[in-house]
């Protein structure tokens, strides 16, 4: 396994397309809403920008990268390669994914502390945590069962869009006004409920116990979406 993702290291600093769309962009993005925190605080708060920037990282830097890079390893017959080695299908996916996985991580990790540093820090840092990694794994998940439906590196740029721009939608939206009305819709929604766990673990004033029922939702879809991929995902092109 460690072998397969060191070699996919390599790749994702070779290829400019994965490297944009892995780091550059969440990065700029979310250099963006830093330095334009008061503004947008002004509209939500402190956990909102949090939410968006976590979201940005997991759609465009782990969901998107996921999607592209299985679907490229498929098309050019490297996934049917690894399967006639030694290598389970599980160290085989987990060797792909790990590289992206940590880099999302790191990058959420390092956005978001430098958010604390320049505009205050969060009031329950463990919640902050199980958000983050709860998100991540829920877009892990759905990258792999939408990387099934997608045939090449350029269609992934259509079969991303739905997931990673609805996402961030629902974490705008979540952010910006609330879970007061609609709440059960709100908290349903991939994302909904994850974000708003960061506006409590960021903001504060509700109470811990309160606050980890929110990673249920969250965690349902990581089911589904790892059924969906165990249906949907495939380790050679259409014919």
């Amino acid at each position: 396994m460690l072998s397969i993702a060191l070699s996919e290291l390599i790749q994702i600093f070779r290829n400019r397309l994965v490297l944009l769309t892995s780091l550059v962009m969440p990065v700029a993005v979310s250099t963006y809403f830093i330095n334009k925190h008061d503004a947008f605080a002004g509209l939500g708060s402190l956990g909102y920008i949090a939410a968006v920037v976590m979201f940005t990282v997991g759609a465009f830097g782990l969901y998107t990268t996921t999607v592209t890079t299985l679907a490229s390893r498929r098309q050019n017959l490297f996934l049917k390669r690894l399967r006639s080695t030694p290598a389970s299908d599980a160290s085989i996916l987990a060797g792909l994914m790990l590289p992206v996985t940590v880099l999302a991580l790191v990058q959420v990790t390092a956005i978001l502390a430098v958010l604390a540093a320049v505009a205050g820090e969060p009031a329950n840092v463990p919640l902050l945590v199980a958000a983050v990694l709860s998100t991540l794994v829920m877009m892990l998940g759905l990258g792999l069962a939408t990387a099934g439906l997608t045939n090449s590196p350029e269609h992934a740029q259509v079969t991303t869009l739905p997931v990673s721009l609805g996402a961030i939608a629902v974490a705008s939206w979540v952010g910006l006004s609330g879970t007061e009305e609609l709440t059960l819709l709100k908290r349903l929604l991939p994302g909904g409920s994850a974000t708003e766990l960061v506006l409590n673990a960021w903001n504060g004033g509700v109470p811990v116990p309160e606050s980890l029922p929110l990673l249920l939702p969250t965690l349902a879809w990581v089911g589904v979406a790892v059924a969906l991929a165990s249906r949907m995902f495939r380790w050679e092109p259409r014919r």
